[in-house]
């Protein structure tokens, strides 16, 4: 074996490794110590420009240190040229992702809070944010590519003829897409609505993605999964729009000797107190309208608002439940459907 200069390996191998070691070490503990105080100091409200810049800088601190140790090693320390060039291509792809991935942040961060400061609100989902983190890191991407000496033009040329052999191969993929783009840009949907496909789905939207779009029935725990073209070609109702609140109508009947002002007032008590405690979101006050003569009773209508559309069932469970009981303390007579027949 020949003589091996350890000094000069130690140099090459050990001290940069060290170095590097020791940034990354001060970066989490500078990151730690900052994501602690705003914690404790700053209200993190994700509607605010606060917000957005505190979450679009988190991490940063680690890069940053990398970067100053990669720059100690590579300005300071002897070290041979391929590993000077090695550290250089490195000491640059960090800083490229690292203002790749904080621009990322906040471009998804500003439009969250466009959505949400909307008046016309569009659907908050996980497809544009993937779609513009998508276009922001291929961005960053061509970047470092270019500086590493690898020509980007016969990339960009062959992904635009190899997109034409994609796409043909990808049709039903990218109806998807496209078919989750017009849901959202034309606001038939927002997350959290209530809907019922042509096709017989139904249930509240928790989310679009860049292929399906996720519905969760009504009082079911399961999920249904439905492709976005399926839902672009389908007819739709939006029990959600253009208001989420739903108008719930309970048909009701009472005896003829009834005292209608109590029928009135006691159903009125009942129905408020239901919505007090199933559905306190709902400001606007019940309502009964009497409306005909029937057979064997008065009959009316009980008008009550729900929040959503799936509170409905649970609304109507309850106050049925209320209602009798207070109607039999009451002595409110509810009476069974009666036909006399006479014989000549």
């Amino acid at each position: 074996m020949g003589w091996i200069d350890w000094t000069h390996l130690l140099e090459m191998l050990i001290i940069p490794g060290c170095i590097l070691a020791a940034s990354l070490t001060a970066g989490i503990t500078i990151n730690r110590i900052i994501h602690r105080r705003v914690a404790q100091h700053l209200d993190t409200d994700e509607a605010s420009w606060q917000y957005i810049f505190i979450n679009a800088l988190q991490g940063v601190p680690i890069s940053l240190c990398l970067v100053v140790g990669l720059y100690w090693i590579v300005n300071t320390i002897d070290i041979i040229e391929p590993l000077v060039r090695i550290f250089s291509y490195i000491l640059f792809t960090v800083i490229i992702l690292s203002i790749t991935r904080v621009i990322a942040r906040a471009v998804s961060g500003i439009i969250n809070m466009q959505i949400e400061r909307s008046q016309q609100k569009l659907p908050k989902t996980t497809l544009l944010n993937a779609i513009v983190n998508c276009i922001i890191y291929a961005m960053g991407g061509l970047v470092i590519l270019q500086y590493y000496g690898i020509s980007i033009a016969p990339i960009l040329t062959a992904l635009g003829v190899g997109g034409m052999a994609v796409a043909l191969s990808l049709q039903e993929t990218l109806a998807n897409i496209f078919s989750g783009l017009h849901l959202i840009l034309s606001k038939q949907l927002r997350i959290g609505d209530y809907i019922r496909l042509s096709t017989g789905e139904e249930g509240r939207v928790t989310d679009i993605t860049w292929r399906f779009t996720t519905i969760v029935p009504a009082g079911d725990a399961n999920m249904v999964v439905v492709p976005n073209q399926k839902i672009a070609s389908s007819i739709i109702t939006n029990f959600s729009m253009p208001r989420r609140d739903i108008v719930i109508k309970i048909p009701i009947g009472v005896a003829y000797g009834s005292d209608l002002d109590l029928v009135e007032r006691v159903t009125l008590e009942v129905a408020e107190k239901t919505l007090q405690e199933v559905d306190k979101d709902v400001k606007i006050k019940p309502a009964v309208r009497f409306h005909t003569f029937g057979e064997s009773s008065i009959d009316f209508n009980v008008l009550m608002h729900s929040s959503r559309f799936d509170h409905q069932f649970i609304i109507r469970h309850e106050f049925i439940k209320a209602l009798t009981k207070r109607y039999r303390e009451e002595g409110i007579e509810i009476p069974y459907p009666i036909r006399t027949v006479i014989h000549s």
